[in-house]
Order: structure tokens, then C-alpha cells, then sequence
């Protein structure tokens, strides 16, 4: 039992001591912070849309929202929430606005937005699953930037 005692105080004293002198570790090269932040609002991002639906409807978003596919949603990594985007399909021109309620997506760093079943319908990407997509905030559902 003493014996015991003496090793685990060993490991404590072991783990307590920090060396001063060896220099703080640097992050690694591939490190990236997040997205860049928008400047304004006149600013256009591009990149590549998904949609999310039934599989999470009825659970919580990172807002605390619960998730309707029904509605006109979705995920961005960095901005706020509540921030109305209008998302436009490159290929096809269609347009829709909706409010970010989530956080995402995660996979593939093109992909800059998840919208709702019901954003992906009018968007008419539903069934492609992706499509190339302009984002900019604007004021509203209705409103301008």
C-alpha cells in the first residue's frame, strides 16, 4: 500500500511540473480558423448548397429552433443566427431567401450552405442533392440588403 502511494505521488508531481524554458507549440500548417467573415452585405459568396430534411425534422437546431423541413431554413458555419440569405442556383437562376437557424455544413469545405426540403424544392435542387449557389444577406424574407 505504501508503496502504491509513493508512485502515484510520483505521477502527480510528475504531471504538476511544466517546463519554462521549451517554447509554446505552434498550430499545425494545415490549421484553418474558420471561414473568412463577410464584409458587407453587398458581398457574394459562392460555392456549392445541400439540404437536409425529414431525418432531423422535429429536433433542435444549434439556434435552439426546432427544425422544420417545411420551412425556408439553413446551416452556415459562421453567420448569426437569424441572418436572412438569399441563395441563388448559378445553373438555373432560381432564388430563394431564408433564415440561418443551424450550423453547417460539415463535410467538404465548397459547401457552403444546407437549406431546407423546402428550400431545395424552389431552388429545384432537390433532387440533384448539390448545386453550385451564390449566397448574400439581405434585410428579410422581403426586404433588400
Amino acid at each position: 500500500m505504501r508503496s502504491g502511494l509513493l508512485v502515484a505521488g510520483v505521477v502527480l508531481a510528475a504531471c504538476a511540473h511544466r517546463d519554462a524554458d521549451r517554447p509554446a507549440r505552434e498550430p499545425p500548417q494545415e490549421f484553418v480558423a474558420g471561414p473568412p467573415r463577410w464584409e458587407s452585405r453587398s458581398e457574394v459568396q459562392q460555392g456549392y448548397a445541400t439540404w437536409y430534411g425529414a431525418r432531423l425534422a422535429g429536433r433542435r437546431t444549434a439556434s435552439g429552433e426546432v427544425f422544420d423541413p417545411r420551412r425556408m431554413t439553413a446551416a452556415h458555419r459562421s453567420l448569426p443566427f437569424g441572418t436572412w440569405v438569399e441563395v441563388t442556383c448559378l445553373d438555373t437562376g432560381r432564388q430563394v431567401r431564408v433564415r440561418i437557424t443551424d450550423r453547417g455544413p460539415f463535410g467538404h469545405p465548397d459547401r457552403i450552405i444546407d437549406v431546407s426540403r423546402a428550400a431545395a424544392d424552389q431552388l429545384g435542387i432537390r433532387s440533384r442533392g448539390v448545386a453550385r449557389v451564390g449566397l448574400r444577406v439581405v434585410g428579410g424574407p422581403y426586404g433588400g440588403p
